[in-house]
């Protein structure tokens, strides 16, 4: 194992800190199945269930849903484990890897990246949580839900939520003030919590919709192959870009990792069986949904609210706030609000970063992304896909094609080491990130209707469908190419 001496430390603050140092093998102690726990931790949260019935209202049946789901993750398990071997291999976190290829400033070119899109589910999740707590208030004052009108109609936003989504974020920003550790017992809570009530709902579902029969019987709403496949590729670019965050900064938990087998393996165990199964629940569910009260309800936050009972109601919505609020805390705050601070270790400490991504999120509109399906799958994850694919195809090559597994650790924390390039910054991979994400401009514009539907040929709006991919590979091989001029250590 290579040490950073003190000298080293005391010469490049701007680049060091203890929480970027490389961890040393005796701290490296997670196993297997401490990934493979990880990974259904987080894969047991109320998007993921929204994601499963997302498809469903989509046209899909029950196994056109689960199968993609499936696919998705299979297919963002591959660079999963690929960017996670440097953290394994050298106890780097996600940002000092980056700087491998982007240079050591311009990796906070990815960090950024990595940060508006965690900044984007945060804003998801404080929505979810205070739209949950709205369903509860409006039952015991049901003059909440007849507020008068105070923000503009193009922000389909209603008084009494935009209230409830007011107080939980506030809440959430009064947690990042009294910092992470006052999470870890509501962690523990959501753990338990969430599993159970996915339990709960199925059992609802099949009881309600006299059995699985009638609810797996529930057909495809297209009827030729092409409506499918027009659905179904954007779809499953969504379904990859779901984890299309944490396969860039899994090295911030690989790190830790006792073997690159450990690591693996845990992966394997974890992300496509538990996400397909809690996927699962969802398709159940929504489609029971669909028989029992003749409308699709995608949203089990609405779902719900729909039951009778006031008390079983409120129980279920605090329920969920809270657990949404310690997923919150841990899955989207922590890491942008180091990233945000990293960018100025002297001016902006963890809380002030934390504030930033509170801010942030809600300048994001989260309701209007997930008001429906085709916002949340190909606004929102299909658009944010386009940005990290790039990165990812950029890192996957430097890692393995250019530099064969092998970094110089030293020089990663060196202003004026191997990694600096020019001026800190690798040119040659921030102009493959661009040319990366060029080509699904013209789609996401379309989707968004900034422009009408003959702006661009179709076969150039339709690349947008493919975007994690298309982002992934156009980087990948134009930085390959670029970096043949250049020996590199």
């Amino acid at each position: 194992m290579v040490t950073l001496s003190d000298d080293l430390i005391k010469k490049n603050n701007s680049l060091y800190s203890e929480d970027l140092a490389p961890v040393p093998e005796s701290k490296r102690t997670w196993t297997t199945w401490n990934y493979a726990a990880l990974w259904i931790s987080m894969s047991l949260c109320i998007p993921t269930y929204m994601l499963a019935s997302s498809l469903i209202e989509g046209g899909m049946n029950w196994w056109q849903s689960i199968l993609t789901i499936f696919l998705g993750n299979v297919v963002v398990l591959i660079p999963m484990i690929l960017n996670g071997h440097a953290g394994a291999k050298y106890g780097i976190p996600f940002p000092v890897f980056a700087r491998a290829s982007f240079g050591t400033i311009g990796a906070n070119i990815p960090a950024m990246l990595r940060a508006i899109v965690a900044c984007g589910w945060f804003g998801i999740q404080t929505w979810i949580g205070g739209f949950a707590i709205f369903q509860m208030m409006r039952l015991w004052i049901p003059s909440l839900e007849n507020l008068p009108a105070i923000f503009p109609e193009s922000w389909g936003l209603q008084t009494g939520p935009a209230i409830c989504f007011l107080l939980f974020w506030l809440l959430n920003m009064y947690v990042v003030y009294l910092g992470v550790e006052s999470i870890r017992k509501l962690l523990v809570f959501k753990a338990i919590f969430l599993p159970l009530a996915a339990l709960a709902l199925l059992f609802w579902a099949i009881s309600a919709a006299n059995g699985l029969g009638p609810i797996l019987q529930t057909p495809s709403k297209f009827t030729n192959s092409s409506d499918f496949f027009a659905f179904f590729f954007p779809a499953l670019t969504g379904m990859v870009g779901f984890w299309a965050t944490l396969s860039l900064n899994i090295p911030d938990f690989t790190r830790y990792a006792k073997s690159q087998k450990a690591q693996i393996n845990g992966q394997i165990i974890g992300l496509a069986p538990s996400m397909t199964m809690f996927a699962f629940v969802g398709v159940v569910v929504t489609s029971a949904t669909t028989i029992v009260f003749g409308t699709t309800i995608w949203d089990p936050v609405v779902l719900a609210a729909k039951f009778e009972s006031k008390m079983l109601v409120s129980v279920a919505m605090i329920a969920v706030a809270i657990s949404t609020l310690a997923t919150n805390i841990a899955a989207n705050i922590v890491s942008p609000a180091n990233d945000f601070a990293n960018l100025s270790p002297s001016k902006i400490s963890f809380r002030t970063g934390g504030y930033i991504t509170g801010i942030i999120g809600i300048m994001i509109f989260p309701w209007k992304l997930i008001a429906d399906p085709s916002g949340y799958i190909f606004t929102w994850l299909v658009g944010y896909s386009s940005l990290l694919g790039p990165v990812g195809g950029i890192m996957i090559v430097d890692y393995y094609f250019i530099r064969k597994q092998q970094l110089v650790l030293r020089d990663l924390y060196e202003t004026k080491g191997i990694y600096s390039y020019s001026s800190g910054f690798n040119n040659k991979a921030v102009i493959a990130l661009l040319l990366g994400i060029l080509p699904n401009v013209p789609g996401f514009l379309l989707t968004i209707k900034a422009v009408s539907d003959d702006v661009f040929p179709h076969w150039i709006s339709g690349l947008y469908h493919y975007a994690w991919f298309v982002g992934l590979f156009i980087s990948g091989g134009i930085y390959w190419i670029l970096m043949q001029k250049k020996k590199t250590p």
